[in-house]
This record gives C-alpha cells, sequence and structure tokens, in this order.
C-alpha cells in the first residue's frame, strides 16, 4: 500500500490533489469554534486542508498519510507546523485519541471490499473519543466492480451499513458545496461516535 501510493506520487498520478482545500472541509471549518480540539486529517496527502485550519489557528491537529512524499512536500510548505504533528502511518495501525477526525474521500481510496470498509469504520471509532466526531467527504457514484480503479464509490445507504454500527448519524445528505468538477458527486457526513463498539 505504501508503495503504491508513493509510486503515484512520484509519477504525478495525483488528480485528487486539487491543490488548495476544498470548499466542504474548509467551510467545515470555519464554523468550528473550538481551536483547541485534536483534530486528525487522515490520508491528507498534501494536507491543504490541514495547512489552511493551521493558519486559522488550530494548533493541536494532526496530519497523516501512508507515503513520506506528500508529508515532505507539506512540511516544506510549513517549516512551523510541529514535526511530531506530521505522521508517516499506515491509518489502521495508527493508535491516538482524537476528539475530530476529518477525511476526505479517504474512505473511498480503499479496495470496496467488505472486509476493508468494516475495518475503516471500526478503526474510525477506536481512534475518536466518546461523543467525538467523524466528519467526512464520501464519492456518491456507482461501484463498477473493478477493484483497480481509484477512487472507489459507492452510495448513501451502502456507507451508512458500514458506519451506523459504530457512529450516530448526525447529518449525512448530498454536498451543496463540492468544488465545481465533483459537484452532485460528493455526499457529507458528521457522525457522532457510539459509545459501545459492537464487534463484527
Amino acid at each position: 500500500m505504501k508503495e503504491y501510493w508513493t509510486k503515484r506520487y512520484e509519477e504525478e498520478r495525483t488528480g485528487w490533489d486539487i491543490g488548495y482545500p476544498s470548499t466542504p472541509i474548509k467551510e467545515y471549518l470555519d464554523q468550528l469554534e473550538d481551536k483547541s480540539s485534536k483534530i486528525l486529517f487522515p490520508g491528507a496527502g498534501n494536507g491543504y486542508e490541514v495547512e489552511y485550519a493551521f493558519r486559522q489557528g488550530f494548533k493541536n491537529i494532526f496530519i497523516l498519510d501512508i507515503s513520506p512524499l506528500p508529508l515532505e512536500a507539506f512540511k516544506k510548505r510549513n517549516p512551523s507546523f510541529p514535526t511530531q504533528q506530521v505522521i508517516l502511518d499506515n491509518f489502521f495501525d495508527h493508535h491516538g485519541q482524537y476528539d475530530l477526525i476529518i477525511e476526505q474521500t479517504f474512505f473511498c481510496s480503499f479496495p470496496p471490499t467488505k472486509e476493508l470498509r468494516t475495518q475503516y469504520a471500526r478503526t474510525m471509532h477506536t481512534l475518536i473519543k466518546p461523543k467525538g466526531k467523524l466528519v467526512g467527504i464520501y464519492f456518491k457514484m456507482p461501484l463498477t466492480g473493478d477493484m483497480n480503479k481509484r477512487p472507489f464509490g459507492g452510495n448513501q445507504k451502502e456507507y451508512e451499513s458500514y458506519l451506523i454500527p459504530y457512529f450516530t448519524i448526525l447529518q449525512f445528505n448530498d454536498c451543496y458545496n463540492s468544488i465545481t468538477p465533483r459537484a452532485g458527486n460528493e455526499l457529507f457526513g458528521i457522525f457522532e461516535r457510539k459509545p459501545n463498539q459492537i464487534e463484527g
């Protein structure tokens, strides 16, 4: 997995990288009042949303990616960002506790097997503190059956089937403020961690 993503960066096959913070995440950050919240951005790549949050005064924020290349680019752009808050790790191996996790089509980067999608929801639940939240953007597009062509989509009902055992849905609907190329193809969700993990 690490080699796959690193190669994508080396070959500049990074069509998901828009070069600036996406509007849905930016506007969500703009309405957060508690800038002391401990926030994780997993699979953040070049981390434009993390950079934006840092410049808005959020200090207890962490960027995680499996490839060192985007993290090095992030550190170069943000020399004052705390090095210990730049995490090179596999999301599924990561340990920590966060008030909030913000992800942008990270779920849609994994092959859409039941095992991986369940593991995503379980790992999110483990990393989020009680009453903490998961905020995410998920692609709203049919699965093609091609297990190699990223990003992988799905529909709202399918995503809910993985998330509901671990989270209470506070909001999950069509994203009204997607960037133009993605308009109509994204769902925006806010989910609160349920108190007890359900195995399975």
